[in-house]
């Protein structure tokens, strides 16, 4: 039997007060039970928890339409905002090669409205065989409509209109929508996004789960290391949980007054994930004038930037570091005749070794420097623990909302800003706001 991610606590010990973090471990238990009984909050969009054993049902179409497009094109470019396109990054970036695209190459779209980066893109895909998922529940969200007109055109312009919708597949609405409206109406292959999961959640629907496997990974590894986290937090309620000791460790601390969390990791393709976590926190628990801020560092590349900050600034914060403990390749640092770089004294250690000892010494610099310090070990990168340590932060975090009570699984500050650029940009039925919104710029710019 595979081990599991494990969670160490220790060094909050100096910051927080254990017989406190154990009350509220036991408090985290009871909402967990509202969580697994949908009497909490938000329980319209708790279709989440299930998808480790719902999952499976899908795959076989899945993979079907994978080695369809993989056949079909070198490329697909994957359309999506948010949580319609950070968990799938999360999870390439992870797997991939830094340096190298063997096999099916996945470029991401629709989360940004950079002219030049939609400019380089399009001189980048000319002459280049392509395919397109585009991602969107409505299909009306700005970044991604405005991506996917823009691929679509160039798409039709080479495989002709008639040819252009065996190369596009939709993950949207089952029942409504613009893009399920024109999926239909085109022909496209279509992928459900439930509607009681939240895009945030959805990495373990075909959102994530289809460029995973178009990324040529084991997407049945990958539901296999959440049904095993799952069985260890969603169904355990025990107050040692590690997803409910993190919850409570980071309300505790919250409390106390470290009102932003840093994610740290030690490696540099688990950059990604810590930009699906940010969205994770930020949007659950961002409300109501509450919540941790989510902020990530890499490290030790960061060290050299942030370093002294985190020493020796404010004190405001805590950190999680996300520990591997076993790397996928073996290098080890090269005996030299002369030591005029001064690293004679590692010379044949594993650059493994030498990162931990480097974590190791950081976090108890940090910890002595007065930033509470809480440590996720993740036995080594792959799918099935890149599943444990995903749903584990599902749990955690929808654990951690309701402790500080508001509802993980909304997001009511997204619409100001989206109201406001439709009326700026003149969509029809905000022209009062329009108006509104022109006079107020030219007073304060």
């Amino acid at each position: 039997m595979k081990s599991s991610i494990t969670l160490n606590v220790h060094g909050i010990t100096s910051f927080a007060d254990a017989d406190k973090l154990n009350a509220l471990a036991g408090e985290a238990a009871v909402h967990l039970r509202s969580l697994r009984d949908g009497t909490g909050r938000g329980n319209d969009f708790l279709g989440w928890l299930n998808l480790p054993e719902t999952a499976r049902l899908s795959t076989g179409k899945i993979m079907a339409c994978a080695n369809r497009l993989r056949s079909q094109a070198p490329v697909t470019v994957v359309i999506g905002i948010g949580g319609s396109y950070l968990g799938a990054k999360a999870l390439i970036d992870a797997l991939s090669d830094p340096f190298a695209h063997p096999g099916h190459r996945i470029i991401f779209a629709g989360h940004t409205l950079s002219e030049d980066y939609h400019a380089a893109l399009l001189r980048h895909l000319d002459g280049i065989d392509y395919n397109i998922v585009v991602i969107s529940k409505s299909g009306t969200t700005t970044e991604p409509a405005i991506a996917f007109r823009i691929l679509r055109n160039h798409l039709s312009a080479r495989t002709g209109k008639e040819n252009v919708s065996r190369y596009i597949v939709a993950v949207t609405d089952a029942h409504r929508g613009a893009l399920h409206n024109l999926a239909v109406t085109e022909g496209y292959e279509t992928f459900v996004i439930p509607d009681d999961v939240g895009g945030r959640y959805s990495v373990l629907t075909p959102v994530g789960l289809l460029p995973l496997a178009l990324a040529g990974y084991d997407i049945d590894e990958f539901i296999r290391g959440m049904q095993t986290m799952a069985a260890l937090t969603r169904d355990n309620d025990d107050p040692s949980n590690i997803a409910l000791v993190y919850a409570a460790a980071r309300n505790i601390l919250y409390g106390s007054g470290y009102l932003t969390e840093i994610l740290v990791s030690y490696e540099p393709t688990l950059a990604a994930v810590a930009e699906w976590w940010k969205q994770l926190f930020g949007e659950s628990e961002g409300k109501e004038n509450r919540g941790i801020f989510p902020a990530s560092v890499s490290f030790t590349t960061d060290l050299h930037s942030m370093g002294q900050y985190i020493q020796e600034g404010e004190r405001h914060f805590l950190e999680t570091v996300i520990s591997v403990t076993a790397s996928g390749s073996e290098m080890r640092i090269p005996v030299s005749p002369d030591d005029s770089d001064g690293v004679g004294f590692i010379a044949g250690r594993k650059m493994t070794e030498v990162n931990e000892r480097a974590s190791a010494a950081t976090r108890l610099a940090h910890i002595s420097g007065g930033v509470p310090n809480i440590v996720i070990t993740v036995p080594c990168i792959n799918e099935f623990y890149l599943g444990q340590l995903l749903y584990f932060f599902e749990i955690s975090c929808a654990v951690s909302g309701y402790i500080l009570g508001v509802n993980p699984f909304n997001q009511p500050g997204v619409e100001s800003y989206k109201k406001n650029m439709f009326a700026l940009l003149g969509k029809p039925g905000y022209e009062k706001e329009k108006e509104r919104l022109e006079k107020e710029l030219k007073v304060k710019s």
